[in-house]
């Protein structure tokens, strides 16, 4: 066996079709279009989705899932035992304290204090939301909720 005498297995192969070359190749004259109407002229074929002039389904769905509330207030979660940790008793929790103790980014961020963890020091918390749970842990621990 040679490389030259490889040659393609038995009916994998075919002949190209050479539409347009005349009556006698068997696909001349209208080149296998057929006789009149749209899909015989060049580019007359509607793309991919079209539904004959129906609103097609990529159009009739809405361009975003779910629904997005414009006045949604989001919230910087922080833990009352993150409190303990980062304060000393009969300080102040507030935006601007926070940001220097580095639990929050921004001193203007809405902050909620959760009840996760133990707090056994008594603070004074100045922040916009704080939980039923957080709230009976702060108070408990001899501190106050403004």
């Amino acid at each position: 066996m040679d490389l030259s005498e490889l040659k393609p297995a038995e009916g994998s192969t075919k002949k190209r079709k050479r539409v347009g070359r005349g009556h006698g190749s068997g696909h001349g004259g209208t080149s296998g279009r057929g006789m009149n109407g749209q899909a015989s002229r060049a580019g007359g074929t509607k793309g991919p989705g079209f539904e004959g002039g129906q609103t097609p389904l990529a159009m009739r769905l809405p361009k975003l899932p779910g629904f997005r509330n414009v006045n949604r207030k989001e919230y910087v979660p922080v833990n009352v035992g993150r409190l303990d940790e980062k304060y000393a008793a009969g300080e102040t929790v507030n935006g601007e304290t926070l940001v220097e103790k580095g639990i929050i980014k921004h001193a203007d961020a809405l902050v909620k204090v959760l009840g996760d963890g133990d707090i056994t020091k008594a603070l004074t918390v100045q922040v916009e939301k704080v939980s039923a749970s957080a709230k009976a842990k702060i108070e408990a621990a001899g501190g106050k909720v403004e």
